[in-house]
């Protein structure tokens, strides 16, 4: 498949930029819509320099999901700088190492950060759609700058039946054992991680296990569960330390296995564990990049990338994932990999959609000018929008994706502000299908830090925080971090969950970080965006 096209968000008279991901729920009032007829054309605009895009088609009255009938009528198109798209994440690894780099006493390189990972490490309690694809919320809050509102586009797919019937899934895990794996909290995690892994997943299922430093080693071919769970524990007590990284090799050799073991109607994934710190053999990424490709084209072979370790190759585990159509995520604690590899994987089985990208129209008599908080390195071209040989994300069950615009709205809006829309295809029939929501002016009247809006507070308290650690820019309406770990805290007091209490621990740390800088170092701010 055509890869997507990649570009960075754009300020023109309106800031434009690649779009969504999902939101988190709304409340049952006008905050958010999921159906009705949304087919008219957003008015024209000058065009922002670039070619004009087709709008994405709502959904129909009903809410359900539905492929473009062939010959139907589209709207006009509205100009591009209302539009918004993007391929969809699901990757958190830049929150993760961004979390370890603060607990050892130092701010995250900024090019690590991208404020929709911190975003989709949390995962709002949207509406689940009662099929495959999405559910679309919309929503949104005054952030106390004149004239700016904060809105969250939310997607989420059909949680998995532990219980039910699920393909069975094909997984192959390459380990890096090389010598910068002997660190605490490295292969002794992969290890642990491993043997969660074998634990959880079904008879049915089937894995294989390749080891790699300077050369590749084949541990343990595709094997099927069942009784052979002995077999896989062996192996994985069975993996040390070595020496150089290879990754190339480990990759090769890893693809290889996978393709032998090729399982027809079975999910099948390749899972790197490593610190992606590569140093021998192939290092270049678009070797690497160039044959992981190749296996998801022919076999259907998906990559999920788990990061380990205080130095972390985050860039090129990053392109890897994005070119096996597949995520990242990053481990430091047992209690993490716990969390992947025993709540998340067997989840990433279940495929609720392919190729998912996600489209958002602003209207121009409401919108004076937006801007998408992060997925600069997801963003597709508008036209691509209904492309399908450009590739969007995988989505599995479960998930949620949520996106957060800073939104100038026009004095005295009224009516529509948005409509997103989310286009898929179908993982079984690969038949394209799409599902919309709004948000109307009325949605934005509530003011952000207000009692009852905890859910979008803490999808607002992780872009923020993100945006301060890139020094991107003040976003408006953004308070400091002192406030926003204040406001975290309260979250983590009336919901007692542990996850919201490591972000305002992780923020507290930042801001102690960057009060200790000396005066000048770290800024990277060239102006505010904004004004």
């Amino acid at each position: 498949m055509k890869r997507p096209h990649r570009r960075s968000a754009v300020l023109a008279g309106v800031l434009a930029a690649g779009l969504l991901a999902a939101g988190c729920g709304g409340g049952a009032n006008d905050s958010a819509s999921e159906s009705g007829d949304h087919r008219k054309a957003a008015p024209q605009v000058p065009d922002g320099g670039r070619g004009a895009a087709t709008p994405a088609p709502s959904a129909p009255a009903d809410g359900q999901a539905t492929g473009a009938p062939e010959g139907e009528q589209r709207a006009p198109s509205p100009a591009p700088d209302y539009l918004s798209t993007f391929a969809l994440d699901v990757d958190t690894a830049s929150y993760g190492y961004a979390r370890r780099s603060l607990a050892e006493g130092r701010l995250p390189d900024p090019a690590t950060v991208r404020p929709e990972e911190f975003v989709n490490s949390f995962r709002p309690d949207y509406p689940r759609p009662a099929d495959d694809g999405f559910s679309v919320t919309v929503d949104g809050a005054r952030t106390g700058a004149e004239g700016w509102s904060l809105v969250r586009v939310g997607l989420a797919t059909r949680g998995a039946d532990r219980a039910g019937e699920r393909p069975p899934a094909a997984l192959t895990f390459v380990v890096d054992v090389s010598g910068s794996m002997g660190e605490p909290g490295r292969l002794d995690l992969a290890r642990h991680a491993l043997g969660l892994a074998a634990d959880g997943l079904r008879d049915d299922d089937s894995v294989a296990l390749v080891a790699f430093s300077d050369e590749a080693e084949t541990l343990l071919p595709m094997t099927r569960l069942g009784d052979a769970r002995h077999r896989v524990r062996e192996a994985v007590d069975a993996l040390a330390v070595r020496s150089s990284t290879n990754l190339e090799a480990g990759l090769r050799t890893g693809y290889d296995v996978a393709a032998e073991g090729h399982r027809k109607g079975a999910t099948n994934r390749v899972v790197l564990l490593s610190d992606a710190l590569a140093n021998t053999g192939e290092t270049a990424a678009d070797a690497l990049l160039g044959r992981i490709d190749e296996q998801r084209r022919e076999h259907g072979i998906t990559l999920f990338g788990v990061g380990v370790g205080s130095d972390y190759g985050d860039e090129l585990m990053e392109r890897l994932a994005d070119r096996g159509d597949g995520q990242t995520t990053y481990v430091s604690t047992r209690e993490q990999a716990r969390r992947v590899f025993v709540d998340q994987l067997p989840a990433q089985v279940e495929l609720r959609a392919r190729d998912a990208k996600a489209q958002v129209a602003f209207d121009r008599e409401t919108v004076e000018r937006f801007r998408l908080i992060g997925y600069e390195n997801r963003a597709v071209a508008d036209e691509d929008f209904r492309n399908d040989r450009v590739d969007g994300g995988e989505v599995g069950a479960g998930h949620t994706v949520t996106a957060l615009y800073a939104v100038k709205t026009r004095p005295g809006a009224s009516g529509r502000i948005a409509t997103a829309t989310v286009r898929w295809l179908d993982p079984d029939s690969r038949s394209p299908q799409e599902r919309s929501g709004t948000v109307e002016a009325g949605a934005l009247s509530a003011g952000l830090w207000e009692a009852g809006h905890d859910s979008l507070q803490l999808s607002a308290i992780s872009a923020y925080f993100a945006e301060e650690l890139r020094g991107g820019g003040a976003l408006p309406g953004a308070p400091r971090l002192g406030e926003l770990a204040g406001y975290a805290d309260a979250i983590r007091g009336r919901s007692g969950s542990a996850v919201v209490g490591e972000l305002a621990e992780a923020v507290r740390q930042a801001d102690r970080l960057i009060g200790e800088r000396p005066a000048g170092e770290g800024e990277f701010r060239s102006g505010d965006p904004y004004a």
